[in-house]
């Protein structure tokens, strides 16, 4: 019997935001377990901790179709089923992924009662994305690539897992997005990228967006910490955010066009063109909990 949390991230409200599964006694569970309550949750991803001890947390996250490096949702959402639990107070705290170690970091309101969860991303990188690719990729998101941003960057980043990020001239052009999924699962599988990550600006440094995964089971993500972790960190790495000595700051708005919106905010920290840290947060709600039999 193996208990486990369903918790939306990115938002204060359930049923918003980015589902997450989150099982914090996983010890005893193998891979294959794992990745049957992973399906059984149906979430886009779950995340399993398997030893929590001493400030360092040892976790796997798993999709319903198989188990990723690293996921940002359900990381926020393990943060505050931990602080909700009494077993994290804000001291020190680092999970060890596939990804490497990231640290935790916990900000709680005045009253205690609402938590935002911080994570210190793994290193940034980029790759570019050649202009070939630039018409595929438009037109498997059901576009014309004129209506390609040709200010932003068209480009490959990580911050854990690899997406390539698609701007778009108007945010409303994300509504009216046709998918053709099987495409972007396939231009995933070549561009060597989990997503396809769709964005426009909705101000200075705020941005709409939209996430295709079919690739790795999920046919949009609602709301993606990595990604936008990444997305904030190539924007910086580019020159196009406004910067506060060395840092920068942003918002990335996303799953409106799944009817459940949550808010990602970022911070980077650059000197020149070298992004030196990527920092995403968000606040999370549980849902329900429940109980697998396995």
């Amino acid at each position: 019997m193996t208990r486990y949390a369903e918790v939306a991230a990115f938002t204060t409200l359930p049923g918003q935001g980015n589902r997450a599964g989150v099982v914090l006694d996983a010890g005893e569970l193998t891979g294959g377990q794992m990745q049957r309550l992973a399906a059984f949750l149906e979430a886009p991803e779950t995340v399993f901790v398997t030893r929590l001890s001493d400030g360092l947390g040892r976790v796997r996250y798993f999709t319903p179709t198989q188990e990723v490096d690293f996921c940002g949702h359900a990381t926020v959402a393990l943060g505050r089923v931990l602080a909700q639990a009494g077993r994290w107070r804000g001291e020190a705290l680092e999970l060890e992924t596939l990804a490497g170690r990231i640290p935790l970091r916990l900000v709680l309101n005045a009253g205690g009662d609402e938590c935002r969860v911080w994570m210190h991303q793994p290193a940034f990188e980029t790759r570019a994305v050649r202009r070939d690719w630039h018409r595929e990729l438009a037109e498997a998101l059901g576009l014309s690539d004129r209506l390609l941003h040709r200010g932003l960057p068209l480009a490959a980043a990580s911050t854990g897992l690899w997406s390539v990020f698609v701007p778009l001239l108007d945010a409303s052009l994300l509504e009216g997005l046709e998918p053709d999924l099987p495409r972007i699962a396939e231009l995933s599988r070549e561009l060597g990228v989990v997503s396809v990550y769709a964005y426009a600006p909705v101000g200075v440094n705020r941005f709409a967006a939209r996430d295709f995964a079919p690739l790795v089971g999920i046919p949009e993500d609602p709301v993606t910490g990595s990604a936008g972790g990444a997305l904030l960190a190539l924007l910086a790495s580019e020159g196009r955010l406004p910067l506060r000595g060395n840092r920068a700051s942003g918002l990335i708005y996303q799953g409106h066009a799944l009817g459940t919106p949550g808010e990602i905010e970022v911070e980077v920290e650059v000197r020149g063109t070298r992004v030196e840290a990527v920092q995403v947060g968000g606040c999370a709600a549980v849902e329900r909990e429940g109980v697998w039999p396995g």
